[in-house]
């Protein structure tokens, strides 16, 4: 089992509000696509962030920090459209690289409180793996007890199924190559990182708008991950280059690898 996530700030220009990269979306569901060919019987969840979709209009209407009013659950819908906007642009193009993947929308599984996943409704995902299908998850908004709603990124859903499915591998591609000890400087590039690593290097948020924390939060959700899983290989690196998705979909130790 691969949990795989196409950061937001890789398939979308996230300082241009609701623009994709069709190209780079393309190459990569051609990479998932071979990747499936050549180990079809490899089970693979897809996750990606909303990019330049959802977080822009998360931090237009406050989304993130809750909804009580008419106008804040407006904003939540229009959040919700703008995701599923970019979800659908991921899901035709692997439809078109011929790989059999279906959506499962956050918002329509996952019951929040005070912005941390309370339950989650997985059967399904659970069952569209084991029938041999990509199943796909996404940043979205969701429902929550505390706040009336909030963001749940692609690492919090990762976290929750994380759980249950169990598994081997989670590969986190972005844009950098991996986890820097000196962003945004990017010169000095961690072959490892470990919750000890956090006290002596600088963990900037995101260059562009992203409502979900940036690289610090992601750095440790996937540590969070990497401590629910022991023993699974945990990574971050750049999917920009051609076939390094492919790459470490086939177990090529690319990155920044993240120890519990």
């Amino acid at each position: 089992m691969i949990f795989l996530k196409l950061g937001g700030s890789l398939i979308t220009h996230k300082d241009r509000p609701l623009t994709a990269r069709g190209k780079t979306i393309k190459r990569l569901a051609g990479e998932i696509a071979q990747f499936i060919q050549e180990f079809p019987d490899e089970q693979l969840l897809l996750g990606h962030g909303s990019g330049s979709f959802g977080h822009h209009a998360a931090a237009k209407h406050g989304t993130h920090r809750g909804a009580s009013s008419p106008e804040d659950w407006r904003g939540f819908a229009e959040v919700w459209m703008t995701a599923r906007r970019l979800n659908r642009i991921v899901m035709d193009a692997l439809h078109q690289a011929g790989v059999a993947a279906v959506s499962f929308p956050p918002s329509a599984s996952v019951l929040c409180q005070d912005g941390e996943i309370e339950s989650y409704a997985f059967d399904p995902v659970q069952a569209a793996l084991e029938a041999g299908l990509v199943a796909v998850v996404y940043g979205d908004v969701a429902f929550d007890s505390g706040q009336g709603a909030c963001i749940v990124s692609t690492e919090r859903v990762f976290g929750a199924l994380a759980l249950v499915l169990l598994p081997d591998r989670v590969l986190l591609a972005g844009v950098d190559e991996g986890v820097y000890a000196d962003y945004p400087a990017r010169t000095k590039l961690m072959d490892t990182i470990s919750e000890p690593d956090l006290e002596r290097i600088k963990l900037a948020g995101a260059e562009a708008e992203d409502v979900t924390g940036g690289m610090a939060d992601k750095v440790l959700h996937a540590l969070a991950l990497a401590g629910l899983l022991p023993g699974a290989e945990v990574r971050i690196f750049s999917g920009e280059p051609a076939v390094a998705a492919l790459a470490a979909l086939r177990g090529e130790a690319l990155g920044t690898l993240i120890e519990a």
